[in-house]
């Protein structure tokens, strides 16, 4: 299977069904199967993954995880209907997703309310956590479902973090980039620096976009 396309135009995508996902509020209880909260990240250590052993021979203890972590600015960034991602810690671009139909989505002018994004895509890190904190405390969403390549639509919940706290997320947890509830917003991006990625284009696999709420308002609860 050949890795997605995370940059192109919004009208390349078909028209699906919406699949609404649970929004959450984010607390210390809500998201420890996930991960954590982080209230100061400067001393924050990233989960390192053990390379696994190829065979019957174990890994020599002390090696296999010494690969650190890289950490950088994540943008989150409406134009128009259409949320991009930029991620300096790994010189990633995406298109994030729309808020509203792709093939009615508008890339340089607003034509409907951006109250949600239509998530196309999901990915996870077998290597390494990822932490988003907020570096505008400003409101912002993550897109989360627990390990397993068996990935369902109705597995995916998403949490409201209010701006506080920065969310942490464990190796194999499947995420999408941090959207923001405003126009922009930027996130500091720690995550492991081999950046092992494995994705699933959730339109292709199964039929629907995950319609993700960006009103607190909706969250559940």
């Amino acid at each position: 299977m050949n890795a997605p396309e995370y940059i192109f135009e919004a009208h390349e995508k078909p028209s699906l069904p919406w699949h609404e996902v649970p929004l959450i509020r984010a607390t210390d209880d809500s998201v420890k199967e996930y991960g954590c909260l982080v209230g100061d990240p400067e001393n924050f250590n990233i989960e390192i993954v053990r390379w696994p052993a190829q065979g019957w021979r174990p890994i020599d203890q002390g090696t296999g995880d010494e690969g650190g972590f890289v950490e950088g600015v994540f943008h989150g960034n409406w134009q128009g209907d259409v949320l991009y991602g930029a991620n300096e810690a790994v010189n990633g671009n995406y298109v994030l997703g729309w808020s509203t139909d792709p093939q009615k989505a508008n890339s340089t002018e607003q034509t409907a309310p951006r109250d949600q994004v239509l998530l196309w895509h999901m990915n996870y890190h077998p290597d390494g956590g990822q932490l988003f904190f907020p570096l505008d405390n400003k409101p912002f969403i993550v897109p989360v479902a627990l390990p397993g390549d068996d990935l369902k639509p109705e597995h995916v919940v998403a949490f409201w973090c209010d701006g506080t706290k920065g969310l942490y997320i464990h190796p194999n947890i499947w995420h999408e980039g941090i959207f923001p509830v405003e126009d922009n917003q930027r996130f500091l991006d720690r995550q492991g620096k081999v950046h092992a990625r494995v994705s699933c284009d959730i339109g292709q696999e199964f039929g629907v976009y995950l319609a993700c709420p960006l009103q607190e308002n909706k969250v559940q609860g």
